[in-house]
């Protein structure tokens, strides 16, 4: 059982994150105003002090606490450290991203009595501090300031405002559709006083709308964070984290994509270059601006981090992936197979492929790393960075060739290994996520390809039949859908496919007959029903509409249904699963072929 306290845009992060664990946990906040949605969480409302804390965690059972509070609430961290300390509990910090300070245009503040002490001479400041910092500031009236105060608009921040002593007249509100400039204009202030809250407390917006109007910053930094917390700052961290905590949470445990790996190892040896310094880890900034730690390992002229896919299925679990980074000179011939990206060139070494054919992020000829893991190779190493010293980066994984073999590279016209991929960073354990994800690429792969028609199909043995039907159709033309028929579909339409086959067998069939356009066997189950009532509209007896009754598999159906009504059982079976698929692909040619165990293919005509 995990308790978290939230109230925060974090906090219905980690609420999104536990949700996927199907687990229960706890969800704690102050008041009951923020608004969250959990099939899982149960909600607790009201402060805890350390006694309530205290008892709530030994009463149900506590394992681990999540902070996801606002950077502010120091009470409350210093609280959940010393509970989570004396009850030997792990503890996590959910923290939010903070952009670097900038030390140049903006005053920095140790505190809000810091803070009054710069802002005494002002004539006119507004605070957007909070409601809770009105009480802390009021000295700055006394002192001749004009002060303004910007809270939300709500009955429990108007409470409190009155509570201490705040007039309607000085305050002003978010979410009333005055942006930051706006406000600013019409109040005219000398500064603008704000606290260290993170990029989710939009503090660069209003920071940059002060700074581009002329008027002075002052800012709190926020207070340190407990040391007894493992800190994390995003939801892939956070996961990570209870994963390894509480592994129990989850049933299934996430992994790194190979476009995390190449990174960890690419920072990993730019380090060693730059630095001549080696660590047993590397702290990877992932696409979402969150920052996870990740393992590395050192040869000789590169660095290397073990695939760990998790509980995910992926033939690249536990492959070794390389970076070996080197100075480039201005006048070096650049690399084969690489791309030029700013002060970095990205090159594919052994193991890693090259795209042979068009549709991709890249043209042919190109690496087969796609644009999110180039893009995190570059975010990572350019601030170690100078423009005289500019780097080629070469990712390779041994083995990689044989590897591919068994992926969907050969039909993607990748050649030579594997692609580096990924586009959050991190695998979570959905399978289907990834195999979806791979359809859209072969989907994209066959538009590109020019062909007159794309057919889709279940698997390798439907592919083969009804390649027959289209013998002239290259390759790319067919791609695989597994379960997933009415994605598929829907991506067909999506990217303006103008002629589709689906090829599909009677098991698959009768379930999309029915209306399921996810045929998976979890989610998914033969309906007898339906088909006793699909053989009676074909104009079956009595005595065969009876037997679809103790059918185990459907492919029993082609030896129950007689020779002389088999077509237009077919039929019947096709127009089913056509008016489940016409919506979903409105525009197009739609023709759907079903195909018996010998590999003939019936149609609607």
């Amino acid at each position: 059982m995990i308790l978290v306290f939230g109230g925060t845009t974090e906090g219905l992060k980690a609420v999104k994150e536990l949700e996927e664990s199907g687990s229960p946990y706890f969800y704690s906040t102050r008041g009951d105003e923020q608004a969250v949605t959990m099939s899982r969480g149960t909600r607790v409302c009201g402060a805890m002090d350390a006694g309530s804390m205290t008892e709530f965690c030994q009463t149900n059972g506590i394992r681990l606490i999540v902070d996801a509070a606002h950077p502010f609430a120091s009470q409350l961290h210093a609280t959940v450290a010393a509970v989570a300390s004396a009850l030997d509990i792990p503890a996590i910090r959910f923290e939010r991203i903070f952009p670097g300070r900038d030390t140049v245009r903006i005053e920095w503040c140790d505190g809000y009595d810091d803070a009054i002490e710069r802002l005494s001479g002002c004539r006119c400041v507004v605070a957007t501090t909070g409601v809770q910092s009105i009480g802390r500031l009021s000295v700055l009236k006394s002192r001749g300031v004009r002060l303004y105060h910007r809270i939300l608009n709500r009955e429990s921040s108007l409470a409190i405002a009155r509570r201490f002593g705040a007039r309607p007249e000085e305050l002003c509100f978010y979410g009333e559709g005055e942006d930051n400039r706006a406000l600013f204009a019409r109040i005219r202030p000398d500064a603008v006083l704000m606290k260290e809250s993170g990029i989710t407390g939009g503090f660069a917006e209003k920071a940059a709308a002060a700074l581009d109007m002329g008027i002075r910053v002052v800012a709190v930094k926020r207070p340190p964070t407990p040391s007894y917390f493992t800190i994390v700052n995003g939801e892939h961290g956070l996961r990570r984290a209870v994963e390894r905590l509480l592994p129990s949470f989850y049933p299934l445990r996430s992994g790194l994509t190979t476009g995390t790996c190449a990174t960890a190892a690419a920072l990993a040896a730019s380090i060693r270059l730059l630095h001549g310094t080696t660590t047993p880890s590397v702290p990877v900034i992932l696409p979402n601006g969150e920052t996870i730690t990740v393992d590395v390992t050192y040869g000789d002229g590169y660095a290397s981090v073990i695939k760990d896919s998790g509980d995910d299925p992926d033939v690249t679990d536990g492959m070794e992936i390389r970076a070996a980074v080197f100075y480039r000179e201005e006048d070096e011939i650049q690399p084969p197979l690489s791309e030029d990206i700013s002060l970095i060139t990205i090159a594919a070494g052994p193991g890693v492929g090259t795209i042979t054919l068009p549709g991709f992020d890249f043209p042919p000829g190109s690496p087969a790393i796609n644009r999110v893991p180039r893009e995190m190779i570059r975010n990572n190493i350019i601030t170690l960075l100078h423009p005289e010293n500019p780097l080629n980066v070469t990712i390779s994984v041994p083995g990689g060739e044989e590897t591919a073999a068994r992926t969907f590279n050969p039909r993607l016209g990748i050649v030579g290994g594997i692609s580096i991929v990924g586009v959050s960073g991190i695998i979570k354990p959905f399978s289907e996520a990834a195999f979806v994800s791979s359809i859209r690429k072969c989907m994209e792969v066959a538009v590109a390809s020019g062909a007159e028609r794309i057919v889709i199909n279940s698997g390798a043995k439907s592919e083969r039949f009804v390649r027959a039907v289209y013998p002239d159709l290259p390759p790319q033309a067919f791609v695989e859908y597994g379960n997933y028929i009415g994605e598929t579909i829907a991506m067909a339409a999506e990217l303006g496919i103008k002629r589709l086959t689906l090829g599909v067998m009677m098991g698959k069939a009768v379930k999309l007959a029915a209306g399921e356009l996810d045929t998976h066997s979890h989610r998914s189950t033969m309906d007898k029903a339906f088909i006793a009532a699909m053989l009676a509209e074909a104009g079956c007896d009595a005595a065969v509409v009876s037997s679809a009754k103790s059918i185990t598999l459907a492919r029993e159906l082609w030896t129950i249904v007689p020779p002389e009504r088999l077509s237009r059982f077919c039929r019947v079976v096709i127009s089913h699963c056509v008016s489940h698929c016409r919506p979903l692909f409105p525009a197009g040619n739609l023709t759907i072929l079903l195909i018996d165990e010998a590999g003939r293919c019936f149609s609607a005509e």
